[in-house]
């Protein structure tokens, strides 16, 4: 893997690092490859339970390497999307520990992910118009269904930005901290996570993120499969198991 995206894994958290601060962690076709082989490797490997996306010297993610753009390259993963990232999120959950900007496709990256920590002078936009483009990487798509539709459209027609304080009262981040903390705040957040039954913490991403799509009509009847499987595993009878003996339930994932 490239050292334009570093990748480490401890006690199941992997972190995943956007290492271009030269360039303002802007995504090249380099970054987006090594973002997409490390999405790869979280969802097939069972040791990992979530993973942690943040940037190199205290910037998240400018957005797409324009440069790059000029010259051909593409940030564009078949079948992932932007960064190797946008279009097909990892199965497991992804938090992103946000210091600095994100902007642009770094917006859309950290929307991407489940859950945001920033750093209090964090700022966050999608400010494409303002270069003649478009937030066609999901900020067009995911904003509105993360914040009022009308916050949303305003985000998207002026290209300004909004501080980490409003992006937390607006509900698209989970916490703001102080500024430099935002990646050992995520790493906290993680180990909670990472505790809980691999089984059930992603089961309950796949129907928060796919429910809002189900009629209401047929939204029991679409998470029942999942319902069933997690009560016959043996992480759920371990997990009760564990609970009644007053100890820490040992997860197998299946």
């Amino acid at each position: 893997m490239s050292d334009t995206v570093l990748v480490s894994v401890d006690e199941g958290v992997m972190t995943v690092t956007i290492n271009r601060p030269e360039a303002k962690n802007a995504i090249n076709a380099d970054v987006a490859r090594g973002i997409a082989a490390a999405m790869i490797e979280l969802d097939s490997n069972p040791d990992i339970r979530l993973a942690i996306l943040t940037g190199a010297g205290g910037m998240f993610c400018s957005g797409m390497d324009l440069k790059a753009y000029i010259r051909g390259e593409s940030p564009f993963i078949d079948d992932r999307g932007f960064g190797g990232l946008c279009s097909a999120p990892p199965q497991k959950p992804l938090i992103a520990a946000v210091e600095g900007f994100a902007l642009a496709g770094g917006f859309e990256l950290a929307i991407a992910c489940d859950l945001i920590v920033a750093g209090e002078h964090a700022r966050f936009g999608t400010p494409e118009v303002k270069v003649g483009l478009i937030a066609g990487a999901g900020g067009l798509l995911r904003t509105p269904r993360q914040i009022p539709q009308r916050i949303a459209m305003e985000l998207a027609l002026t290209g300004e930005m909004i501080s980490a304080a409003r992006a937390y009262d607006l509900g698209l981040v989970n916490r703001v901290v102080t500024s430099g903390g935002a990646l050992t705040a995520a790493q906290t957040l993680a180990r909670v996570i990472a505790a809980n039954g691999p089984l059930a913490v992603a089961a309950s991403k796949k129907v928060i993120s796919e429910s809002q799509d189900w009629l209401s009509s047929e939204m029991f009847s679409q998470q029942e499969p999942l319902l069933k499987a997690i009560a016959k595993s043996k992480d759920a009878i371990e997990g009760a198991t564990a609970f009644a003996e007053k100890r820490r339930p040992k997860w197998q994932g299946c």
